[in-house]
C-alpha cells in the first residue's frame, strides 16, 4: 500500500506546501528548508520514517547511489563547461566545485539583468537556456538559485532585488523543462561579498547569481535541499 500511495502523498504534500506559501517571496526557500511541519510529519509518517518533505521530493525525482555520485557530477561539470565555454571566455560566468560533490555556476548579474531590474536580458536567456538543457539531463540533483547585490541602496531593497532575480532565474529554468520540485531560491542581498564594494569593479563582482547544484544521494536526500553555505569571500565579509 505504501508503494502505491507514495506519488499521491508527495504530490499532495508539495501542493499543500506551495499553497501555504503563495505570495511569499521566500516560498521556494521555505519549502526547501522544510516548511510545513504538519505536512512534513504526515509525509514522514506515511513513509514509515521522519524524513519530511525534502526527502520525499528527493525520492520522487530520483536519487544516486553513493558510489556513482562523483562520476555523475564530474560528467555534469564537463558538459556545463562545454556548453558554456563562450560565456566563460567572456568572464560572464564561472563553474567551480564547492566540495562534497557540489557545483557552483556563478553568473554576473550585469550580464543577466538591466540595472535595478529582475528581467533577464536576451543574452542571459541564451545562457540560462544552455544551463537548463544540461540540468534537465542530470535530473538527480537539487538546484539552488542564490541572488546577491552590492552594497549600493538600502539593505531592504537589495534583499528584495536579490530575491526577485533568483526567482526570475528559477522560473526561466522551469520554463525550459527543469522540474520545479528540484529548484529552490534564496535571496542574500548585500551579504556574502566576493570583492570590495569600494570600487566599481568590485561592486560588479558582488552583483551576481549563483546556481548551486547538489546531488540527491540515496539515503541522504534531505541534505540536497538544505541551504547552500556562505558563498562570500571571508576577506570581504569580516
Amino acid at each position: 500500500m505504501r508503494t502505491t500511495r507514495l506519488p499521491v502523498i508527495i504530490a499532495l504534500s508539495a501542493t499543500l506546501a506551495v499553497t501555504a506559501c503563495a505570495g511569499d517571496p521566500n516560498r521556494r526557500a521555505k519549502i526547501g528548508g522544510g516548511i510545513g511541519t504538519a505536512v512534513g510529519g504526515v509525509v514522514g509518517s506515511m513513509l514509515g520514517d521522519k524524513s519530511g518533505t525534502n526527502t520525499a521530493i528527493g525520492m520522487a525525482v530520483g536519487a544516486l547511489a553513493g558510489a556513482g555520485v562523483g562520476h555523475y557530477m564530474d560528467r555534469q561539470k564537463a558538459e556545463l563547461s562545454q556548453k558554456l565555454a563562450e560565456q566563460q571566455a567572456a568572464n560572464q560566468l564561472s563553474i567551480t566545485e564547492l566540495g562534497n560533490n557540489t557545483l557552483q555556476v556563478g553568473v554576473a548579474s550585469d550580464a543577466s539583468f538591466p540595472v535595478d531590474s529582475a528581467s533577464l536580458t536576451p543574452n542571459a536567456q541564451n545562457t540560462f537556456n544552455s544551463i537548463a538543457n544540461v540540468l534537465k539531463d542530470y535530473d538527480k540533483t537539487a538546484i539552488h538559485v542564490v541572488g546577491f547585490t552590492d552594497s549600493t541602496g538600502s539593505s531592504e531593497h537589495n534583499l528584495q532585488l536579490s530575491q526577485a532575480r533568483s526567482q526570475a532565474v528559477a522560473q526561466f529554468l522551469e520554463s525550459r523543462g527543469v522540474n520545479s520540485q528540484r529548484v529552490l531560491t534564496w535571496g542574500r542581498g548585500e551579504t556574502e561579498f566576493v570583492a570590495s564594494n569600494d570600487t566599481e569593479a568590485g561592486r560588479a563582482q558582488n552583483r551576481r547569481v549563483a546556481i548551486i547544484i547538489k546531488p540527491i544521494v540515496e539515503g541522504q536526500e534531505q541534505q540536497a535541499f538544505t541551504a547552500p553555505p556562505s558563498l562570500g569571500n571571508p576577506q570581504f565579509n569580516p
